[in-house]
């Protein structure tokens, strides 16, 4: 990873606008829940994107935290005993967080790039998929979530509907407002697409 010195121009008004989306009450939850979720020896950041960055950037606690939502026996990623240390391995950790995160359910649109922690790119970009992370697992309440549940929305689920079948009879002799009605306005004299309309003097 080359070290990028200051942007200027539009791509620091594009790298300010980024910075605006991040969010510090948010953060302050984000880092509440991964206390809540892993236990107290995952520590805490110092205040600021730059502090939630340096917390997050090896990809241990992410990983930690993505395996406290899963059973004993099937963690996901393999957590290393000593944090690494190289570049290579410390990006390696975070795209198996990535990975594991799609894989409990969080969808790509609401996934990071492993460059948006590692340099600091898009902070909100990372918080966003924490949410995501964290919704899910109060919508899935299967025991593994710690921590206030309204820390998170629910996300949405299925409602299935069951008829009888003389429900779905009945339903048959209904005409929707779609097909029309012999009420109201009508087309009567008018002409059709792209005819001229005829006026008479």
């Amino acid at each position: 990873m080359a070290n990028k010195g200051p942007s200027y121009g539009m791509s620091r008004e594009v790298q300010s606008k980024i910075e605006k989306k991040y969010d510090e009450e948010l953060e302050e939850r984000l880092v509440e829940w991964i206390v809540a979720q892993c236990g107290p020896d995952v520590g805490r950041p110092d205040r600021g994107r730059l502090g939630f960055q340096v917390w997050l950037k090896n990809g241990v606690i992410l990983s930690k935290l993505v395996n406290s939502l899963y059973p004993d026996g099937a963690k996901p990623v393999k957590v290393p005993e000593n944090p690494p240390s190289m570049v290579f391995k410390q990006m390696e950790q975070v795209a198996q967080f990535l990975k594991a995160a799609e894989d409990y359910g969080v969808t790509k649109t609401d996934m990071f790039q492993t460059v948006d922690l590692f340099e600091g790119k898009d902070m909100a970009a990372v918080q966003r998929t924490l949410m995501a992370l964290g919704s899910l697992a109060v919508t899935k309440n299967d025991g593994h979530y710690r921590g206030d549940p309204n820390w998170f929305m629910k996300k949405a689920q299925e409602h299935k509907r069951e008829f009888t079948e003389s429900q779905l009879q009945e339903g048959k002799h209904v005409i929707g407002l779609q097909m029309g009605s012999n009420r109201g306005a009508s087309q009567a004299g008018m002409t059709g697409y792209g005819r001229p309309r005829q006026i008479i003097s």
